[in-house]
């Protein structure tokens, strides 16, 4: 599922017009983006939680010439799966 068919879908099922279900998917994203920035946390019972990983500095090796690299240190967005999500995703129905 693509971005658009989730704003189809959202359309349909809640009977809006399609303007308003991209607002709504835009908005949830864009504040997702926001709170993850700003190092947050966004937990949605029974589906999952999104947080910020943060990765220290390390020193790499170019694998092509050998010679080492300074790898600086970064954040990235990390999600762990809710106790419902994954025992859906695990049935067979």
């Amino acid at each position: 599922m693509v971005k658009s068919d989730l704003i189809e879908n959202i359309s349909m099922k809640a009977d809006i017009s399609h303007i308003k279900a991209d607002e709504i998917v835009k908005t949830f994203f864009d504040k997702l983006t926001m709170v993850l920035a700003n190092n947050g946390r966004v937990e949605i019972r029974g589906f999952g939680a999104f947080s910020v990983k943060e990765y220290k500095g390390y020193t790499g090796r170019n694998p092509k010439t050998g010679k080492s690299v300074d790898v600086k240190p970064k954040r990235a967005p990390f999600f762990k799966a809710g106790l419902e999500l994954r025992q859906r995703v695990d049935s067979e129905d």
